[in-house]
């Protein structure tokens, strides 16, 4: 047993009080022991424990006043009744209160420990379910949060919504293509959590990442001894997502030996272990992603056709953000809002020739690379405004970075250059008054001073 798990006993008996404990502590426990009702619940007004065992008949509070007490304000702590009175209707209304177990004294203390680790097993086993529990809902929220990544105004993703919405219901197998950064995983995962499968695992193998070998075991696990290394049996991701979902990530990196494996498991649902003669039977869905051009492949066979159709039973094209720049406003504006939460600071402004100049880019990167220059632009800048000349320095139309003389400086340097420049320009604006200045530049004017003092421009 785990001495993470704390008990409380309650036992006005001395003698037996002690056995209880003594046998409770030799198994591993932390035991808190007590000789009345009152100073129990005192004690758990400020310390939770895993199980309270409390006698029946004590004074001045019965052990059913300890049970109904601890119910109602620690409604996730066990509660086993003992009792020298054992009745059935004592048993069945200690239940009733939500007694977990009823014991009749005397008893050996194998049996105590018998008892108390099925009721242990019982705790150990709810805060699996709450902890799953917890990750999908905190999966859920994560995709709720992004849904604004993937779902915007513009008409190709109303159709990719409607399409999700029709096809996550299905267990067909979803092949995903689009350029990398369009947000192939975030599909996946809205397809999994909004399927009868949500509440079941979704499993991701990145299949371009690992060579054949360390992909045949991963997916399909390996039995001990099967290779050097293999110091015990490992279950593969397909075993893993039993019941759920596969998502095979850049499944056109996979090599031709693997698309054959890849193609009995997708028409017969088993496989074996590398290394094992078991046949293993799985009910998985599987979604594929890939930025290759599959149906090129296919025709220079390079991808394996009957494979190619296997996955492609349902198949989503994401477009790439250049084709969808009526939402790139909604997409900035989500980042600057996601940003400013993580730091508790007010979310910065894109003013409209910043933006223009975000819509004029082609956004090769995609939605990662929109994230990932709105972080670089919250990070850098100065005021509560994004400066269009800031944007300037790492967009333009034509996709090639505007020439302001800070390129081949080190980025500190480059960033104070930068800095000092906008501040100079703010006191310009402002005729050298420092208060509206700073105002200008969205900081405090004691910040002022210290950058002046900085660069030397008081």
């Amino acid at each position: 047993m785990s001495v993470r798990h704390e008990i409380a006993v309650i036992e006005d008996n001395a003698v037996m009080r002690l056995g209880m404990t003594e046998s409770l502590r030799r198994e591993g426990f932390r035991v808190h022991e007590f000789s009345d009702g009152p100073a129990a619940l005192e004690f758990l007004k400020n310390q939770s424990v895993h199980l309270v065992i409390t006698d029946l008949k004590m004074e001045p509070v019965s052990g059913m006043e300890v049970l109904q007490t601890i119910k109602s304000t620690h409604p996730a702590t066990e509660v086993m009744v003992v009792s020298a009175f054992g009745t059935v209707e004592a048993a069945v209304e200690a239940m009733r209160f939500g007694a977990v177990d009823f014991m009749t004294k005397p008893f050996p203390s194998e049996e105590l420990r018998i008892r108390v680790g099925k009721v242990i097993e019982k705790i150990q086993r709810d805060q699996t379910v709450a902890r799953l529990t917890e990750e999908n809902l905190l999966l859920q929220d994560e995709l709720a949060s992004h849904y604004q990544e993937m779902i915007g105004a513009s008409e190709s993703m109303q159709n990719l919504s409607a399409l999700i919405r029709r096809v996550a219901a299905e267990n067909s197998s979803v092949l995903i293509e689009g350029e990398s950064g369009t947000g192939k995983e975030l599909v996946a995962r809205a397809l999994h959590y909004n399927s009868p499968r949500k509440d079941r695992p979704f499993i991701k193998v990145n299949c371009g990442a690992l060579n054949d070998g360390l992909l045949e075991s991963e997916l399909f696990g390996h039995e001990k001894g099967a290779f050097t290394g293999a110091i015990k049996r490992k279950k593969g991701r397909f075993e893993l997502a039993d019941g759920g979902t596969l998502f095979l990530d850049e499944i056109g990196d996979v090599s031709t030996a693997m698309q054959v494996k890849l193609l009995r498991v997708l028409q017969e649902k088993e496989f074996e272990r590398v290394g094992g003669e078991e046949t293993i039977s799985v009910d998985v869905r599987i979604i594929a992603a890939t930025h290759r051009p599959l149906s090129r492949w296919v025709a220079e066979e390079k991808f394996r056709e009957d494979l190619y159709y296997r996955l492609r039973v349902i198949p989503i094209h994401l477009p790439p953000l250049r084709e969808r720049k009526k939402d790139l406003p909604a997409l900035a504006d989500h980042f600057l809002k996601k940003l400013s939460a993580s730091k508790g600071d007010p979310p910065k402004i894109i003013p409209p020739a910043g933006m223009e100049l975000l819509m004029n880019y082609s956004w090769p990167g995609n939605i990662r690379e929109l994230e990932n220059l709105i972080e670089r632009l919250c990070v850098i800048s100065t005021g509560k405004e994004i400066d269009p000349q800031l944007i300037a320095q790492h967009v333009s139309g034509s996709n090639k970075p505007i020439h302001t003389g800070l390129e081949n400086l080190p980025l500190e340097e480059a960033v104070e250059t930068f800095e000092k420049n906008l501040i100079l320009q703010a006191l310009k604006k402002t005729n050298n008054i420092k208060n509206q200045a700073a105002k200008l530049l969205g900081i405090r004017t004691s910040t002022l001073y210290y950058k002046m003092e900085k660069f030397g421009l008081l």
